[in-house]
């Protein structure tokens, strides 16, 4: 090495074999949603539900409310395609039937509330603007069907969870 030069070590990491690049970053929801209040039955509209939630974007200032009205109908399509009524039947089997019938009700809230959430996260996905807003039972009727369907362990899951039922 020529006189006045110093030897100088530069290391590069390969991204590859670096076992800290191949852990997933955690992914930020775009929104936070939490749930207001609800089901509660729709004024003047026989047979429908709705369910207030905050609706807030990363990006914005401040949340919005959005009312999401769901069909008996597809109460009952979540009810048969989670199949939550036998399953509810066979963890409660030995249960006194007060304590029966208190947990229907409650597994009825919460799927109710469930199948809200999985209206509002279809519309989110299609983008929501930063108004106070409300999802007519009618709105995305084709899409919640399809997502009831494909999504049905999911709710099963949520509604078992929160009532603190083992699932089947």
């Amino acid at each position: 090495m020529p006189s006045g030069c110093r030897s100088v070590v530069v290391l590069q990491c390969d991204a590859t074999k670096d076992p800290m690049s191949r852990l997933p970053t955690p992914q930020v929801p775009e929104y936070r949603v939490t749930l207001f209040y609800g089901p509660e039955p729709v004024e003047g509209r026989p047979a429908r539900l709705s369910c207030v939630f905050n609706v807030k974007k990363r990006s914005w200032k401040g949340g919005v409310q959005v009312e999401v009205e769901i069909h008996q109908t597809q109460l009952e399509a979540a009810r048969r395609s989670t199949n939550l009524d036998r399953v509810l039947q066979a963890v409660l089997a030995a249960a006194p039937e007060a304590e029966c019938r208190d947990l229907h009700s409650r597994a009825s809230e919460l799927l109710a509330q469930a199948t809200c959430a999985l209206k509002l996260d279809l519309a989110l996905e299609r983008g929501l603007s930063q108004e106070n807003g409300r999802l007519d039972s009618e709105d995305l009727l084709d899409v919640l069907d399809g997502a009831i369907k494909a999504r049905a362990g999911r709710l099963k899951e949520q509604v078992l969870a929160e009532l603190d039922l083992p699932s089947d």
